[in-house]
């Protein structure tokens, strides 16, 4: 029996479809543990375990989910990469710190910057740099002071979690509210630093005082001892000769 072979243009035709599809553009890479939406831009990486902010996102991510992780802090420029970003959600993670510029290279048209249900105690303005994104900074265990004052005088923040950011040392109670009452930490802070300045000046004035009673007594002592060395020494005695040419001499 004779072997039918298959005609050569089906061959050829199957070899250009093997090749345009070898050399056809290749989707990005999703990072472990993430899942990604290509055609909304949405990364989400909620719920995985990380303790830092994956590597590897895709440049093209429009919202990235970074929610209930273990993430201690931000490093600078992280999100540097992502020119398309609007979305950032960084809730519910255990954030400390901010590196400075950690947000200073975000897209300036990023949205919504959610930083809610952290760690952090001190932030200001050099972390977050010029963004306008609507801000959410709430039940964080906030150190209230001049920097963090400055910052949410700055921020846009999201109005109905404004009376979430709570001082947790010095001044006790909602910022906002503090702020409205009269507290001013800037003021505090050079109330305190002209406290310092003065404490220390006395010290020192102190310390010269000290040390000028010191000197004094010191010398005295020494003088009073050498004047009664002085009158120990035996005083010198007239020789005869001295008695006779005196006596010439008159």
């Amino acid at each position: 029996n004779a072997v039918v072979k298959p005609p050569r243009i089906k061959l050829v035709s199957r070899d250009i479809i093997l090749l345009l599809w070898l050399c056809g553009p290749v989707a990005p890479e999703c990072p472990e543990s993430c899942h990604c939406s290509w055609d909304s831009g949405t990364v989400l990486c909620t719920d995985a375990g990380l303790r830092e902010v994956p590597h590897g996102l895709p440049t093209d991510t429009v919202s990235l989910h970074l929610e209930r992780n273990l993430i201690r802090t931000i490093p600078e420029n992280a999100f540097e990469d992502l020119p398309h970003l609007q979305d950032l959600h960084l809730s519910h993670n255990r954030i400390e710190s901010l590196s400075p510029g950690a947000l200073r290279h975000v897209n300036p048209d990023l949205k919504l910057l959610d930083l809610s249900h952290n760690l952090l105690r001190r932030a200001s303005r050099e972390e977050f740099g010029s963004t306008r994104a609507k801000t959410r900074l709430y039940h964080n265990p906030w150190h209230c002071d001049c920097a963090l004052q400055e910052l949410v005088e700055t921020l846009n923040l999201e109005p109905e979690t404004v009376n979430g950011i709570v001082c947790e040392t010095s001044e006790r109670g909602p910022l906002v509210k503090l702020l409205d009452a009269g507290v001013n930490f800037c003021s505090l802070q050079r109330k305190t630093t002209d406290v310092a300045m003065l404490v220390t000046m006395f010290a020192w004035f102190f310390m010269v005082i000290v040390y000028v009673v010191y000197y004094v007594r010191q010398n005295q002592a020494e003088a009073r001892r050498h004047l009664e060395y002085l009158k120990s020494l035996p005083s010198p005695r007239k020789t005869p000769a001295d008695t006779d040419t005196l006596s010439t001499g008159i």
